[in-house]
């Protein structure tokens, strides 16, 4: 078996007076999936963004859809990849230790450490 990362995308589709907007929040999500290949790993990852969906009513009674639009990314997690690693991106950046302060966020700003979890 193969590991696997797939960046799912959905979207919270909120309906008011019968009108869905074009504007929407959305959550992309990373999922670990173990498969015998890259095929078999979409599958199970598109699988599992389409049992992610579901719905409810929100406190102005509107009806809100939480769905699944489709895989952004699918990464094989290789022998490159630490046992801990879950995401990896490349990209090419222009003296990053030399300008970290421009790049990396003040630890206060980090997501979990800004809501106290």
């Amino acid at each position: 078996m193969n590991r696997y990362a797939a960046k799912l995308l959905f979207q919270f589709r909120v309906v008011v007076n019968g009108d869905s907007g074009k504007r929407r929040l959305c959550e992309e999500r990373i999922v670990i999936l173990n498969a015998r290949s890259a095929k078999s790993a979409l599958t199970k990852a598109q699988r599992e963004g389409k049992r992610a969906e579901h719905h409810y009513e929100n406190s102005e009674r509107n009806p809100v859809f939480f769905e699944f639009v489709g895989v952004m990314e699918l990464l094989h997690l290789g022998s490159e990849c630490d046992r801990n690693e879950v995401w990896y991106d490349l990209r090419e950046c222009l003296s990053p230790m030399e300008r970290r302060h421009l790049m990396i966020p003040p630890e206060s700003e980090l997501n979990a450490i800004r809501n106290g979890e």
